[in-house]
């Protein structure tokens, strides 16, 4: 396996070591399994979309959480409590397992809704940049200090 050794950057880069922290993270994905599927679509410039397969999940059989830039989804099948009988397959292929999957989010972005209709959870994101963080244009010769005053 190939390692990236990231301390040139901590040389010339002051306040990115989260960013450092966040590609170990992503290189050590040993502890995320690949259940359930899932895809990323880009909608637009700032928007996004995570549609992920849940099949035989309610909706009261998932959470989902955010916390800092981290986007946590989880989902916990209730024990089956069907009178003590026991279901018998000739071939389960459909997983019901418990599941938890993690993205990390963008700075400003926001999770704007969530949906699970025909076993497909889809969580709709946006980038909301404030207004003080754009781009703006400074007037040659004019002040700053005595617009705030």
């Amino acid at each position: 396996m190939r390692t990236i050794d990231l301390s040139p950057l901590y040389r010339s880069f002051i306040g990115f070591d989260r960013l450092a922290s966040m590609i170990d993270a992503a290189s050590q994905n040993g502890s995320q399994t690949t259940y359930p599927p899932y895809n990323i679509e880009l909608l637009g410039e700032d928007k996004y979309r995570i549609t992920m397969a849940i099949a035989g999940f309610s909706k009261d059989d998932v959470t989902i959480e955010v916390l800092d830039n981290s986007l946590t989804i989880s989902g916990k099948k209730p024990e089956d409590t069907q009178d003590d009988t026991k279901r018998e397959f000739l071939h389960k292929g459909i997983s019901e397992r418990s599941f938890e999957r993690k993205f990390h989010l963008g700075d400003h972005v926001k999770v704007a809704a969530a949906d699970l209709e025909h076993g497909l959870l889809n969580i709709e994101l946006v980038r909301e940049i404030p207004e003080e963080k754009k781009p703006r244009q400074i007037e040659i010769g004019a002040s700053l200090l005595e617009n705030k005053q």
